[in-house]
């Protein structure tokens, strides 16, 4: 048996994986894995992918592929190379190709796809990201799911959650919200307020740790104002909440080791940090930063405090809007930006008329069909990696399992490249043992120096040591007309990789039939899919998974005001039978 990897999947989970006889099984050992693999790891190795390398359709060896990879390079002004990758395989030897491409000159991205407004938020609010770990959520009595759903991103999460009294906030009624003490069946683009409004009933029924805030958060007060300025009424009517909802909430966490857990659907909007900030200023208005059994977790930051070798300046584009057509080579690492990016309508123009498109990466998608020049990947269990979690303080080693004659490793692919331009580049043990020596063995587990849990312990890592509560906000999203397109995780795909769903949910009140089809329309475009009926759905929302072809025809490239991330659902749709 060989040593122990770890999956590269961009999900909370990240497992410790063993390779044995051929099969992917979970590291027992291993207490987050806690002996099981996710839905996408028991079905990674049925994935077909693609093995042999392709230059204008017609097969080539890898030499000749990486030869005219280097041609596409040097034919270019060093700017007009673009190289983008995706957030999609967390292996940080990923990042040597930005090191050697932007070390040559060309230009790299920046931004987000998913995640972005969030962080910005939470930074605004705390200082910085710090990751909420697993074991803090076991130790807590309540636990709130605010928009997230670990049935589809964090299964790992689920034995934590028994036995807690479980609160759940989401439009759409999940597994969790099945089973939940409550579920606040809110409207899409309401999170804002309802953190605001729950804040201030807190305050005002004695729920607020005022001794918490006076210590670690001062401004209270001025924020308890900002919650004063919603008319209750009109507000709760709105957003579809009521107070009895609310005082429940409170009813729950009153006094309890409470864990709030953010997913990324509250803040896909362009004003996405202030949701997030709302919903940490609750936070800090239970007092749940810094104690054992309590805190709010959103993705963290699985860089924080590490010193990066690959770090690089660089000209840099928006991931979530970049404009294709304004370079001559296009390098696709590992993304599916034809799929995956908003306003798909307007990227796929975009590229066409890109002069060199080369798609590295697994697996055949919208993006390596759009490829002039595609270049196979080799697989985690093929090439030596380590990676970083946003779930937890823990970093994985991800020693190659087996030797393959298939694809080629994004460091022996930068090497190749570094070589022919000139480019200073350490050996492959030197980068992955720069990045390890900056953890600690901990109980078996590889942790990173410095980092405690809970966090914020010590108080938050602002310019004054005070938590940052948001001052104001500016939401003027139309939440009455039309149908809100939601756009969550599905527990069979992740993006556009693996079983993608292929269909539109539509609540039975619609009026549309099981498997008919159904035009969903935005003003960015439009998509036809089979109808799921789905009684789970609020009757003025519609559920599109990501990951699902043609969802972004319907999605704008505009960005959020803070943060640089897409924001997929700062929209609303019509549906018609087709």
């Amino acid at each position: 048996m060989n040593n122990p990897t770890a999956c590269p999947l961009d999900c909370f989970d990240a497992c410790s994986v063993v390779f044995s006889a051929e099969k992917l099984c979970a590291n027992k050992e291993h207490a987050p894995t806690q002996g099981f693999l996710c839905p996408h790891l028991n079905h990674y190795l049925d994935t077909p992918r693609i093995e042999q390398p392709r230059y204008k359709g017609e097969p080539v060896t890898m030499e000749e592929a990486v030869a005219k990879l280097k041609e596409m390079v040097r034919g270019s002004e060093p700017k007009r190379t673009l190289l983008y990758r995706s957030g999609g395989n967390m292996g940080l030897m990923q990042q040597s190709m930005d090191y050697v491409l932007g070390s040559f000159g060309a230009t790299l991205t920046k931004g987000s796809l998913c995640d972005g407004a969030g962080e910005a938020g939470i930074v605004e609010g705390r200082g910085v990201n710090r990751v909420l770990a697993p074991e803090e959520v076991a130790k807590a009595e309540v636990v709130v799911l605010w928009g997230r759903n670990p049935h589809a991103t964090n299964t790992h999460m689920l034995p934590h959650l028994k036995g807690k009294t479980l609160i759940v906030i989401d439009p759409y009624k999940t597994d969790a919200a099945k089973e939940a003490d409550l579920h606040i069946q809110l409207k899409p683009h309401a999170d804002l307020y309802l953190a605001l409004l729950i804040a201030r009933f807190a305050m005002i029924q004695g729920h607020a740790d005022e001794a918490y805030l006076r210590e670690h958060a001062e401004a209270f007060e001025e924020f308890y104002e900002l919650t004063q300025t919603i008319r209750i009424k009109s507000k709760m009517e709105l957003i579809d909440v009521t107070l009895g909802e609310i005082g429940k909430f409170l009813e729950l966490v009153s006094g309890k080791r409470t864990v709030i857990l953010m997913g990324v659907g509250v803040q896909k909007y362009r004003s996405g940090d202030e949701v997030v900030r709302a919903i940490d200023g609750l936070g800090a208005f239970l007092g749940l930063f810094g104690k054992e059994g309590c805190g709010v977790g959103y993705l963290g930051s699985s860089m924080q405090g590490i010193e990066n070798p690959f770090s690089v300046k660089a000209p840099r584009v928006f991931k979530a809007n970049t404009e294709f057509s304004a370079f001559d080579t296009v390098i696709i690492q590992g993304a599916n930006p034809v799929a995956q990016m908003p306003n798909a309508n307007r990227t796929r123009k975009s590229i066409e008329s890109v002069q060199n498109v080369v798609y590295f990466g697994l697996y055949e998608n919208e993006s390596s069909e759009a490829a002039d020049l595609i270049i196979p990947a080799k697989s985690f269990l093929e090439k030596n990696d380590i990676r970083a979690s946003y779930g937890s303080d823990e970093w994985l080693r991800m020693p190659k399992q087996y030797e393959s004659g298939i694809g080629i490793g994004e460091f022996a692919l930068a090497s190749e490249l570094a070589e022919a331009f000139g480019i200073a580049l350490d050996s492959e043990s030197d980068y992955i043992e720069s990045f390890a020596s900056q953890c600690e063995e901990r109980d078996g587990r590889l942790l990173v120096k410095g980092r405690m849990q809970p966090p914020y312990q010590n108080g938050f890592e602002t310019d004054d040591g005070q938590f940052a509560f948001l001052e104001e906000y500016d939401s003027d999203f139309e939440m009455e007309e039309e149908l809100f397109l939601l756009t969550s995780k599905s527990k069979t795909a992740l993006n556009s990789q693996f079983r993608r769903p292929t269909n539109v949910h539509l609540h039975p009140a619609l009026g549309f039939a099981e498997g008919s089809r159904a035009r969903v329309l935005s003003d960015y475009g439009s998509v036809e899919l089979d109808v799921t009926l789905d009684d789970a759905l609020r009757e003025d929302c519609i559920l599109i998974y990501s990951g699902t072809p043609g969802v972004n025809n319907l999605t704008p490239s505009v960005l959020s005001y803070e943060g640089e991330s897409a924001a997929y659902q700062e929209i609303k749709v019509k549906v018609e039978p087709c």
